[in-house]
C-alpha cells in the first residue's frame, strides 16, 4: 500500500468523524428514546442514525471495501480493508447523559488494526493513530508511558457487569494487585492509555466494534491491544481484551489472568 493511499484513508477517516460528531454534537442535549437489543444492550435512533451515515460516506467513496457495523450488520468483511464502525461507544452514558461516549472509527487492513479514531464530541477530542506511523490527540503526538510495578499501575475498565463469573474471578486477581481501578470510561479511557495517563485497560463482553479502532490507536502510541490469551486483536475476535502500555505489565497482567485456568 503507498503512502499515498494511507494518506487518503486517514483523510477519509477523519472526514467520517467529523459527519459523527455532527450528528451527536445535535442530539447532546436531548433525552433519546431507547430500544432494547436481543443481548439486552441499549441502542437509539441516534445510533443507527450515525452509522447509516457513515456507511453512506464509505460506500459511495469505496464501494470495494467491506464494512462491520455494531447497528446495521456487516457486508464484505473478508475483503481486504474493512471498516469497522461503532457510532456510539458508551450508549448508556449516552442516553443517562455522561459525557464518556463517542464513535469508533476503526479500518482493517487483511484482518489486522491498520487505523483508529476514538472521537468524543463531549470534550472536544479526537484520537487518530496509524500503527507504524503514530497517534495524535487533537493533532499532538502521543505516546504510552512506562509503568514501574503493577503495584504503582493506574487501571480501567468499564463495567465488570459485563463478564461471567470465571471472569470476574481472573479480573479480581488484577484488580487486587493495581493501585487503582477507575470504572466506567468507554472508549475514552483507552484513549487515556495512549496519551500515556493511565496504565491497564481490561474488560470483557466486547465486540469487534468496540476494539477494533482502539488497538489501532493504543499500539500507534507504542501499547500493547491482545485477548487474555495474548492474541493479537483481528477481525475474528470477541470477547475479552487486555491493553497496556508497559509490556512488562501487559505480561504479568496475563499471567494473573491465567492464574487457575
Amino acid at each position: 500500500m503507498s503512502e499515498s493511499s494511507l494518506a487518503e484513508f486517514a483523510a477519509f477517516a477523519e472526514r467520517l468523524a467529523d459527519a459523527s460528531r455532527k450528528i451527536l454534537l445535535a442530539v447532546a442535549s436531548q433525552v433519546p428514546e431507547v430500544g432494547i437489543k436481543p443481548d439486552a444492550s441499549l441502542v437509539t435512533a441516534t445510533d443507527r442514525a450515525v452509522e447509516a451515515r457513515l456507511r453512506e460516506m464509505i460506500e459511495a467513496q469505496y464501494p470495494a471495501h467491506g464494512i462491520m457495523g455494531e447497528e446495521l450488520g456487516q457486508r464484505d468483511a473478508d475483503a481486504e480493508f474493512v471498516w469497522v464502525l461503532d457510532p456510539i461507544d458508551g450508549t448508556a452514558p449516552f442516553v443517562a447523559g455522561l459525557p464518556v461516549y463517542g464513535t469508533l472509527i476503526g479500518l482493517a487492513r487483511g484482518g489486522r488494526p491498520l487505523l483508529g479514531v476514538i472521537d468524543h464530541p463531549a470534550t472536544d477530542d479526537r484520537w487518530f493513530g496509524v500503527v507504524g506511523q503514530g497517534t495524535r490527540r487533537n493533532g499532538v503526538p502521543q505516546r504510552i508511558r512506562a509503568c514501574g510495578s503493577l503495584e504503582t499501575a493506574f487501571a480501567t475498565n468499564s463495567s465488570p457487569d459485563f463478564m461471567t463469573a470465571e471472569e470476574k474471578e481472573c479480573f479480581e486477581r488484577v484488580r487486587a494487585r493495581v493501585r487503582y481501578m477507575q470504572y466506567g470510561g468507554s472508549c475514552f479511557a483507552y484513549g487515556l492509555l495512549a496519551s500515556g495517563r493511565t496504565d491497564i485497560a481490561l474488560d470483557a463482553g466486547f465486540d469487534i466494534y468496540d476494539v477494533l479502532a482502539v488497538a489501532a490507536v493504543i499500539e500507534a502510541a507504542g501499547g500493547i491491544v491482545t485477548d487474555w490469551d495474548g492474541k493479537p486483536i483481528d477481525l475474528s475476535w470477541r470477547g475479552r481484551v487486555v491493553a497496556a502500555g508497559d509490556p512488562q505489565r501487559h505480561h504479568e497482567v496475563l499471567a494473573l489472568l491465567a492464574e487457575g485456568a
